[in-house]
């Protein structure tokens, strides 16, 4: 499972709830699960969602990590689970990262290629929207 944390994931404490119960069960169920986390912690979620869900789930720190990082976290559902941490800062490369198919057993994904292919073939009037709405917000 891939899931791209969005801000709607992060705009209550309800909404915070929801998306590391979901991530807990797939992951209890022996689904490997990567969350890309491409915004910083906030006060719901101080941590980060990744740690929210390791939490649930182990109770100790993914890694060490600055305020302002983002990360993606790839987590091997086998046996004994296993995270996989890569920070993220603005304006850097987003790293491959694995994905996990089977305990131990994994492809990386090419998150920076992809995303420069997918906005490549964006049609331009959602490229303007996208590009106004960065523009406008507000920079923490």
């Amino acid at each position: 499972m891939i899931e791209v944390v969005s801000p709607g994931n992060k705009d209550s404490q309800r909404a915070i709830a929801s998306f590391v119960a979901k991530a807990v069960d797939f992951l209890r169920n022996g689904i490997h699960f990567l969350v890309i986390d491409l915004f910083p912690p906030g006060p719901r979620d101080p941590d980060g969602i990744a740690q929210a869900i390791w939490d649930e789930l182990v109770g100790e720190p993914l890694a060490t990590r600055t305020a302002d990082q983002s990360r993606l976290v790839s987590i091997d559902a086998g046996e004994a689970l296993t995270a996989y941490v890569d920070s993220l800062s603005v304006g850097n490369p987003l790293p491959e990262s694995p994905l996990f198919l089977a305990p131990g057993w994994y492809v990386n994904v090419p998150l920076e290629q992809t995303y420069e292919a997918s906005w490549n073939v964006t049609p331009q009037p959602i490229r303007d929207l996208v590009t106004q709405a960065r523009d406008v917000a507000p920079r923490t």
